[in-house]
């Protein structure tokens, strides 16, 4: 699943002609499930790893991992909150449906042009690129 995904933001970036070398990614949520902290086994990790062959510059939120535990074992950092404006990413991916993710305003979090794909259908389709459902 995480190649797939990966390579269908990718693909819908291209198709927006957005540049993908250097892309501004927020992933949304590193858990194995919504609203819990357990990171072990999350297919997330699979996505992080085909995103860096092609360079992209990835922040990961999550509000209920640990950030010291996913540093720890992907090596990466992560963020527990996030200002809602201000950050122009150039795709976003909803990869685990916390509860606190249902009511954010992702538009003030991407740039005008953008990709955002919706792993676990929670978001409207009216304001997705692609998805999982």
């Amino acid at each position: 699943m995480g190649e797939y995904v990966a390579m269908e933001v990718i693909r819908l970036m291209i198709k927006k002609d957005l540049r993908v070398r250097g892309a501004e990614i927020l992933i949304m949520g590193i858990t194995f499930k919504e609203n819990c902290p357990d990171i072990r086994n999350s297919k997330v990790v699979d996505i992080i790893t085909v995103l860096d062959r092609f360079d992209t510059n990835i922040t990961i939120l999550d509000p209920h991992a640990d950030p010291e535990e996913v540093k720890q074992t992907i090596g990466r950092v992560s963020i527990q909150s996030i200002a809602e404006e201000g950050n122009g990413f150039d795709g976003i991916i909803l990869a685990v449906a916390h509860d606190s993710f249902r009511h954010m305003d992702l538009t003030k979090l991407k740039k005008e042009q953008a990709v955002v794909y919706d792993i676990k259908g929670l978001l409207p389709t009216s304001m997705i690129d692609g998805g999982l459902y």
